[in-house]
């Protein structure tokens, strides 16, 4: 690991390998703002943004307080659209429908587009490096999203999520998210990591729009999210 200290600023880059982590190993590491992707651990709190006009961000860890929140009126609008789709939590498997789902979600993106799912999860995402689940949502037999996330002791997180480019009236991706937190609160979850945001406006900012969000200060506490960060 390193972290490098210039002037008043402390950078933060570090990262390890993992292959076995506990669900309460796992608490503690999203609770200090680490991430994963397969079996690479890390966290940074300063990014490049955007590489064509050297533009770096802080980077804002977020977590949602599971005990504090509830749904926005958008946000049960959003529930109610999707009302008519089937949902189901199961250990991830990664299958030809789930991969045709992730190939057309992909073209959404114009830089730094992933190869595959493996961007993302190990050869055995249900256990290794941690249990992880999937929420796969069907139209009647059709899988038109799908989500991944870990399961902690005391928490859960969202690794990434995949939704059909076509059904954009549905708001999938916030659906997902939705239908996770909704499970996390069931299984009386504390915390549910949406992951990463930007200081600024930033494509990630629809991380920021969830009631009982807290951000990571990097010096070890969570604090309530102020809108406009």
């Amino acid at each position: 690991m390193t972290g490098t200290r210039a002037s008043e600023v402390i950078f933060i880059n570090e990262s390890f390998y993992a292959d076995s982590i506990s669900p309460a190993k796992m608490d503690i590491l999203l609770s200090r703002a680490w991430r994963h992707f397969g079996n690479h651990f890390y966290r940074y709190n300063l990014s490049l943004y955007d590489i064509y006009d050297d533009d770096i961000r802080r980077v804002l860890p977020l977590r949602v307080r599971l005990e504090d929140f509830s749904f926005s009126k958008s946000q049960r609008r959003t529930l109610r659209r999707n009302s008519d789709l089937r949902c189901e939590i199961r250990p991830i498997q990664i299958t030809d429908e789930s991969n045709d789902l992730f190939d057309r979600h992909r073209v959404r993106f114009k830089h730094s587009v992933p190869d595959s799912i493996y961007c993302f999860l190990s050869s055995e995402p249900a256990t290794e490096p941690t249990p992880a689940s999937e929420l796969a949502v069907y139209d009647e037999n059709r899988l038109v999203a799908i989500s991944y996330f870990d399961e902690g002791v005391t928490a859960t997180s969202g690794i990434y999520a995949a939704f059909d480019p076509e059904m954009p009236d549905r708001r999938l991706g916030i659906f997902t998210m939705l239908k996770e937190i909704e499970y996390s609160i069931e299984t009386g979850r504390s915390f549910y990591y949406p992951g990463f945001a930007y200081e600024g406006e930033s494509f990630y900012d629809y991380k920021k729009r969830f009631r009982a969000l807290e951000v990571f200060d990097w010096r070890d506490r969570w604090l309530p999210y102020v809108k406009g960060t």
